[in-house]
């Protein structure tokens, strides 16, 4: 099982408080370091610095790291178009020398859309933006020659399909959510990895079950399969509690939704979500201070998982 951390900066944080995190887990040993891509504060609170730009930020740790895999979960096809989408991941790529995933979704958070003017249309016409932008993105970054797509939401015409990423055939693909039938069709025809965020192991596993079943509709090997889930941990209960205070949450509903307990209380829960079938688990860190926090999931949890 490989341990990646996963930052949601839209709470309030900058660039250099995303440094910090993404060095530190590369120091600990961590496989990966992902952040969300949003624009506007989720809840109430104090949104801090605001939001930072996924591309901008991954660009510039591409720079500042040299071993940690870095990624989106996930970047909304509302808010960029496919083909420059294809060159700045392609960049970044090349930046970081091939280090970079691209998780896509379709987008969720309307209100963000609204306060930045950008365009928020139905879930079904999402979906089909996601399919399209999937095909341009896939099919740019492996073209041979000159590519182009006729599409009901976007066209590309003897596109050059340059920049190449550094990694081949392209870098890897990751399609989230617990949809029953569009996210596992699409899932097994472009995706590399499957992550199922924030559900209980037993959901989970049904929701790997469904990615299973598309994939071997198509004739192909079951894709790579993750989790995402908030962490909590501590020493003690006190430890514990005072982490879950800090960033607003329940230790109990944390222990029955998230990570959260003990060292031993985590290994024995990221347990269950192996056996569903999940090789990689996406810890969700919500305070970005407490790098401490990083350092006893590293000492007591990675070495056991």
């Amino acid at each position: 099982m490989k341990l990646r951390i996963f930052t949601e900066p839209q709470q309030g944080a900058s660039y250099d408080d995303l440094l910090r995190v993404a060095q530190a887990s590369e120091r600990l040993g961590f496989d990966a370091f992902f952040r969300s891509d949003h624009y506007s504060r989720i809840g109430p609170g104090d949104p801090g610095p605001g939001s930072t730009d996924a591309w901008i930020t991954l660009a510039g740790l591409a720079r500042e790291t040299s071993r940690i895999r870095l990624g989106t979960l996930v970047s909304p096809v509302t808010f960029r178009l496919p083909g420059s989408l294809a060159i700045g991941v392609a960049q970044v790529d090349q930046m970081s020398g091939g280090r970079v995933e691209l998780g896509l979704g379709t987008g969720w958070f309307e209100e963000e859309h609204r306060a930045y003017g950008i365009p928020f249309p139905p879930v079904g016409e999402r979906f089909e933006r996601l399919e399209e932008q999937l095909e341009i993105i896939t099919g740019l970054w492996a073209a041979a020659k000159p590519f182009s797509y006729e599409g009901a939401h976007y066209q590309v015409v003897d596109s050059p399909a340059l920049p190449k990423p550094v990694q081949r055939p392209r870098p890897p693909v990751i399609i989230g959510g617990g949809g029953a039938k569009r996210t596992p069709r699409l899932v097994a025809r472009f995706a590399d990895e499957y992550n199922v965020p924030f559900h209980l192991p037993e959901e989970t596993g049904a929701a790997f079950d469904r990615v299973r079943a598309a994939c071997e509709a198509v004739g192909r090997e079951t894709v790579l399969l993750s989790a995402a889930q908030t962490v909590c941990v501590g020493r003690d209960e006190a430890e514990v509690a005072r982490r879950a205070a800090a960033i607003g949450q329940d230790v109990a509903g944390l222990r029955t939704s998230g990570l959260a307990g003990t060292p031993q209380e985590v290994v024995d829960k990221i347990g269950r979500f192996g056996e569903m079938g999940a090789e990689r688990v996406y810890l969700q860190v919500m305070d970005l201070d407490d790098l401490e926090h990083l350092e006893l999931i590293a000492a007591e949890v990675l070495p056991h998982v």
